[in-house]
């Protein structure tokens, strides 16, 4: 009898989840999020444990020029279990096709993610989880540097594993506020595959809601990967394009240290 309830329990919960994560990609009509990917997944950083990148990210765009952080480091830690805070400090570049170069520092981001629905092996429950973005106008916005105006997003991100694959995605709802600019939507979904315990590849696709009011919606690709060079450090890397919209190529690349309690000892 108790194991009829908890089978009918546990669809009750996957039919509510897979029907909320259907309903949130339905409904967007339509960043760079999960490094190396614009997607974002719902796992967070191990409780007490931290995740430091050395990053870079580069796009060409064939109306604006060439922008990038040379780098920009990000610090993700595991407050308590479940939730981990985040902040990604940019050196911003940027070369037009008109006018000088400039460099200096970028708009920082600070965020917050939570996990509040676990993954259950027994029955097809994915893990489920949120990620409130919040970029502040730390760049100076007249030299192209920066948006000048906080930004804030609002995502719900969704993921299963079997075996060797893992797919997850979802998007949200950026704030985007200045004139001219509208509010938009993000939607991405990525499909990734260990290929042996030091190399994992994986593809996504995604699509932005106009930004603005003059430009129309956007959507590209990106592949990329991991390589574990050992228990601790981590290289990231993707590349990708627009197959709609002004970016002829965007790419990442990351130097990743992940450390905390326990770490050494797993090494062993």
């Amino acid at each position: 009898m108790k194991s009829t309830q908890s089978n009918r329990s546990c669809q009750r919960i996957c039919i509510t989840v897979i029907s909320f994560s259907l309903m949130v990609l339905v409904s967007y009509s339509s960043a760079w999020a999960g490094p190396p990917f614009f997607t974002d997944d719902p796992e967070t950083v191990e409780h007490l444990h931290w995740e430091v990148y050395a990053a870079s990210q580069w796009e060409h765009d064939r109306h604006e020029g060439t922008s990038a952080t040379l780098p920009h480091m990000e610090v993700n830690y595991g407050l308590i279990p479940d939730v981990q805070v985040h902040a990604i400090v940019p050196m911003a570049y940027l070369s037009p096709h008109e006018g000088p170069r400039q460099y200096g520092l970028g708009d920082m981001e600070l965020g917050v993610k939570y996990r509040f629905i676990h993954e259950d092996d027994a029955c097809p429950t994915p893990q489920v989880g949120t990620f409130p973005i919040v970029v502040l106008p730390t760049g100076n916005s007249s030299r192209g540097l920066g948006e000048g105006r906080i930004k804030m997003f609002f995502p719900v991100w969704v993921q299963k594993s079997w075996g060797p694959w893992t797919t997850y995605g979802g998007g949200g709802y950026w704030y985007h506020p200045g004139e001219g600019n509208r509010n938009y939507w993000f939607t991405g979904w990525l499909l990734q595959r260990d290929i042996s315990r030091s190399l994992t590849l994986g593809a996504e696709i995604f699509n932005t809601s106009p930004k603005t009011r003059v430009e129309s919606d956007e959507t590209g690709f990106n592949i990329g990967g991991f390589l574990n060079l050992s228990e601790e450090q981590h290289i990231l890397f993707s590349a990708g394009r627009d197959l709609k919209g002004p970016s002829a190529f965007f790419a990442y690349l990351a130097f990743q240290w992940t450390f905390g309690p326990g770490e050494h000892k797993k090494a062993e």
